[in-house]
């Protein structure tokens, strides 16, 4: 399967955003008053919202990859100058 140099482009920024934002998301989960209980453990929330980021992270990266692989093959089957 082939895609667009723009498809390939688009695959690649959203993984780059995804890393961003999540990497964010997570900072700020650290460090939120609910995330953590009393006694310093970590509540549910923060497991819920860990569980989210990492998949973010993960599925980021896979988007990210395919757009990488696709602006790889385009540039190598365009014929050289």
């Amino acid at each position: 399967m082939r895609m667009s140099r723009g498809v390939s482009a688009f695959l690649l920024a959203f993984g780059v955003w995804s890393w961003v934002i999540w990497i964010t998301f997570a900072r700020n989960l650290w460090s939120s008053d609910n995330a953590w209980a009393a006694d310093g453990s970590p509540t549910p929330f923060f497991w819920v919202h860990l569980v989210l980021a990492i998949v973010s992270f993960v599925l980021g990266t896979v988007i990210g990859v395919i757009g990488w692989r696709g602006l790889r093959a385009l540039r190598r089957s365009s014929p050289e100058s």
